[in-house]
C-alpha cells in the first residue's frame, strides 16, 4: 500500500461510478427494433413523438443516452442542470440546455421551471412525454408558488440545509411551495403518457423525494413540512410569506399536492435506471477482484457527517482479520452549522475520520459524492488515513479547529487529500470506502454496533 492505499481506492470508486453511468443507464432503458421502440420494456405506439424533460445533475447525460437510443423518435425538448454539467446531448432539433443554480435557487432555475411547465402543457395524444430525473432537480426547478418569490424559497433554502435537515425533510417542505414538485409536473403535461426514467440519488428509491417526486403522488401534506420546519426549530426564521403559506395550509386552507390515489399518474411509469445499490455492487466486484474482502457496511449512511466519520475509524479499528479487507457503504450524512468553512459533508466526514484515525496504521478511507461535488466546493470529496492529522501539522494545520470551523476544504486542499473528479455525468449519492490492512486477532466490534443501519447491506 505504497501510496497509503489510494490507487485502491479511487479505483474502486471509479468502477462504481462505471456502472451507474447515466447516459448507458438510460440508453441501455430505451430498446429499439427498426421502428418499433420500448421503453423500460412498455413498447412506444407508432407514430408517438417523445417530447423529452431533462432536469438535474446527470441531465445533459441522460438526454445523450436517451437521444443516443431512440433517434429520430425524439422530437427534441429541455435539459435542465447545474452549471458546470452541461455535457450538451447530440444535435436534435428542438433541444435546448439551461443551467439554474444549485443548491440555492436562482432566477435561471425559476424561468427553466416556468418554460419546462410550459413544455409539459404543450404536450398532447399521441405525445409520450419524457422525464429524464436525477438528482439535483428540485433546487434546479424552483418556481415559486402564488404569492411567493424566489427570494422567499432561497431563503428557506439556506435556513434548511444550515440546519442539518435531511434530503426527505427539505423536499417536503419544496414540495409545499413551488410548482413542479409533488406530482404537479404531470398534472401539467398533456400527453397521453408520461414515462420517467430514473437515476436516483435517495436512500430507498423514493420516488416522491428524487427530485422532488415532479411526476409522482405526494404523501407528505402542510402539516408534514410545518413539522419538518419545527424539528429543525426554524419556524421563526422562515420568510413571512412561506411561514404563513405553510401554516394556511395545515389549516387546509391552500390546495395539497396531488396524493397517492390521484388518477393523474394512472398514465405515469417510472424505471429507476441507476441507484446507489448498483454502485455498491460494483465497488464489492472491484475490491474483490484487487483481493480485498469486500464488507458491506451499509447503504443507508445518515446522520452528522462528523459522528459518522468517528464511528468509522472505530470502525477501521474493529474490524481487520487474516487479510486485507474493504469496507463499502453509501448514503447520505448531513451538517449542521452556525457559520460555515468552505467543505462538504464528504470532506467533513474524511476530516473528523483523520483525526480519530491519528496513528492507526493500515487505514485508508475515501468519503466521496459520486456526482463530483461535494458541497459549494470543486472536490468532490476527501482521502484520509492514520497519518493525515500528522501531515497537515506539518504544514501549520490544525485539524481540530478546521473541524471546529467546518473548514475541510481548506484543510484538506493544504494537506493534499481533495479527490477533484469534475462532474461524473452521474449521481446516486455519496460512497464511503475504507481499506483496511490485516493485524493480529482481537476483540471485535460488530459493524451494526456501529452503523445501525448496516443490516440494509450491498
Amino acid at each position: 500500500m505504497s501510496d497509503g492505499g489510494r490507487g485502491e481506492l479511487l479505483a474502486i470508486f471509479h468502477a462504481a461510478l462505471h456502472a451507474v453511468d447515466a447516459e448507458r443507464a438510460v440508453r441501455d432503458a430505451v430498446e429499439r427494433r427498426g421502428a418499433s421502440l420500448a421503453i423500460g420494456s412498455r413498447p412506444i405506439p407508432d407514430g408517438a413523438r417523445l417530447v423529452v424533460a431533462a432536469a438535474g445533475k446527470a441531465a445533459a447525460a441522460m438526454a445523450a443516452g436517451l437521444e443516443q437510443a431512440a433517434g429520430p423518435r425524439v422530437a427534441g425538448g429541455l435539459v435542465v442542470t447545474k452549471d458546470g454539467h452541461e455535457l450538451a446531448p447530440p444535435a436534435v432539433a428542438g433541444w435546448r440546455v439551461r443551467c439554474a443554480g444549485h443548491p440555492i435557487p436562482d432566477a435561471r432555475g425559476e424561468e427553466a421551471a416556468r418554460e419546462l411547465l410550459a413544455l409539459a402543457a404543450a404536450t398532447r395524444p399521441p405525445d409520450v412525454f419524457v422525464v429524464l430525473l436525477s438528482g439535483g432537480a428540485s433546487a434546479l426547478l424552483t418556481c415559486p408558488r402564488p404569492g411567493l418569490s424566489l427570494a422567499d424559497l432561497a431563503a428557506t433554502t439556506r435556513a434548511l440545509l444550515a440546519s442539518g435537515a435531511e434530503i426527505a425533510e427539505l423536499n417536503a417542505v419544496r414540495k409545499h411551495l413551488v410548482e413542479v414538485a409533488g406530482g404537479r409536473l404531470a398534472c401539467a403535461a398533456g400527453a397521453a403518457r408520461i414515462e420517467v426514467l430514473v437515476v436516483s440519488d435517495v436512500l430507498g428509491n423514493r420516488l416522491d423525494v428524487i427530485g422532488s417526486g415532479p411526476c409522482a403522488p405526494d404523501p407528505t401534506t402542510f402539516a408534514d413540512a410545518l413539522a419538518a420546519i419545527d424539528r429543525r426549530g426554524l419556524r421563526a426564521e422562515l420568510p413571512a410569506r412561506v411561514r404563513a403559506e405553510l401554516e394556511a395550509g395545515a389549516r387546509g386552507e391552500r390546495s395539497e399536492s396531488p396524493k397517492p390515489g390521484d388518477p393523474v399518474f394512472e398514465r405515469v411509469r417510472t424505471t429507476v435506471v441507476a441507484s446507489l445499490g448498483d454502485a455498491l455492487a460494483a465497488a464489492r466486484a472491484e475490491a474483490a477482484a484487487r483481493g480485498l474482502r469486500p464488507i458491506a457496511v451499509s447503504q443507508a449512511l445518515r446522520g452528522e457527517a462528523r459522528e459518522v466519520g468517528r464511528r468509522v475509524a472505530a470502525l477501521a479499528r474493529a474490524v481487520r482479520r487474516e487479510r486485507p479487507a474493504c469496507l463499502i457503504a453509501g448514503g447520505e450524512t448531513t451538517v449542521t452549522f452556525e457559520r460555515a468553512g468552505r467543505g462538504g459533508r464528504n470532506q467533513e466526514l474524511a476530516l473528523a475520520a483523520a483525526i480519530a484515525l491519528e496513528g492507526t496504521a493500515g487505514a485508508a478511507l475515501l468519503a466521496a459524492g459520486t456526482d463530483g461535488s461535494d458541497g459549494p466546493t470543486d472536490a468532490a470529496g476527501a482521502f484520509a488515513d492514520g497519518g493525515t492529522a500528522a501531515r497537515a501539522r506539518a504544514v501549520g494545520l490544525d485539524p481540530q479547529a478546521a473541524l471546529a470551523a467546518h473548514a475541510s476544504y481548506d484543510f484538506f486542499a493544504a494537506e493534499g487529500g481533495l479527490l477533484r473528479t469534475g462532474p461524473t455525468r452521474t449521481n446516486v449519492t455519496d460512497l464511503l470506502l475504507l481499506r483496511v490492512e490485516p493485524e493480529p486477532p482481537g476483540p471485535v466490534t460488530r459493524a451494526n454496533a456501529l452503523f445501525p443501519k448496516a443490516s440494509e447491506s450491498v
